[in-house]
């Protein structure tokens, strides 16, 4: 496995190439809603464990993304629908701390995307779990509704409203498994940033693709902890080895 770092320039297995960090574009609705911790939990890989937003429950976290533009035109924008795990590569803590604490970062769970040099830019420079699938986003000016189809089979449809955005500058990480070893990503966000905690202004309805069951299983709550949008540039550092 080729060790990547910052600066590095990737060419792609399609021919696209990208330099790290990529710098991109993009409007996100997020999401994040209340799952059963043990199967969050069941979720993760070695080394991860779920954060608590209370006492018994894990946080799934649902993004809804349109990019616009990807590194210098690297290719064409694509659409994105993410199922994370909010984690950390610590060992358990108290509800909230790793919240409050800024140390949770996202495993990613499922991620498809509309078109192939999408899928591999995820799996082949951070091993993202990418899969290409037909996603639609519907936009009004209180809400985004997306619907994913993979196999032919729906796998959700979810409705997120848009709340309030200023500007701002934030960092998170996320979480992957790369040619059998956990890496986390840093990422870095600059532009609108919209947040609403506590709201039923999400909607969550699932299909019948064989992921869907997983997210059943899940028992994600029809209240959100966190709804959230984003509007602006994003990007994602090389992914650096978690230490265990």
């Amino acid at each position: 496995m080729t060790q990547l770092a910052d600066g590095d320039r990737v060419r792609l297995s399609t021919g696209h190439e990208v330099t790290l960090p990529l710098v991109t574009e993009a409007t996100i609705a997020g999401a994040v809603l209340p799952a059963r911790y043990d199967v969050a939990e069941s979720l993760l890989p070695d080394g991860l464990t779920p954060v608590q937003p209370t006492a018994r429950r894990a946080a799934v976290v649902l993004l809804c993304v349109e990019y616009h533009r990807i590194g210098d035109d690297a290719m064409a924008p694509y659409d994105e629908f993410a199922v994370m795990i909010a984690s950390t590569a610590k060992e358990w803590q108290p509800p909230l701390v790793p919240l409050l604490t800024r140390t949770a970062g996202s495993y990613i769970w499922s991620l498809p995307v509309t078109t192939e040099p999408a899928r591999a830019l995820g799996d082949e420079i951070w091993g993202y779990p990418k899969t290409v699938a037909d996603i639609t986003h519907r936009d009004d000016a209180t809400r985004r509704e997306t619907t994913v189809i993979e196999d032919g089979d729906r796998v959700a449809t979810v409705g997120i409203d848009w709340p309030r955005a200023w500007e701002r500058r934030e960092r998170t990480e996320s979480y992957a498994v790369r040619a059998g070893r956990l890496e986390r990503t840093p990422i870095e966000f600059q532009g609108k940033l919209g947040v609403a905690p506590l709201s039923r202004r999400v909607d969550v309805d699932l299909g019948n693709h064989e992921r869907a069951d997983t997210l059943r299983s899940l028992d994600m709550g029809s209240r959100s902890v966190l709804r959230f949008s984003l509007e602006g540039e994003i990007a994602y550092g090389a992914g650096r080895a978690v230490e265990r």
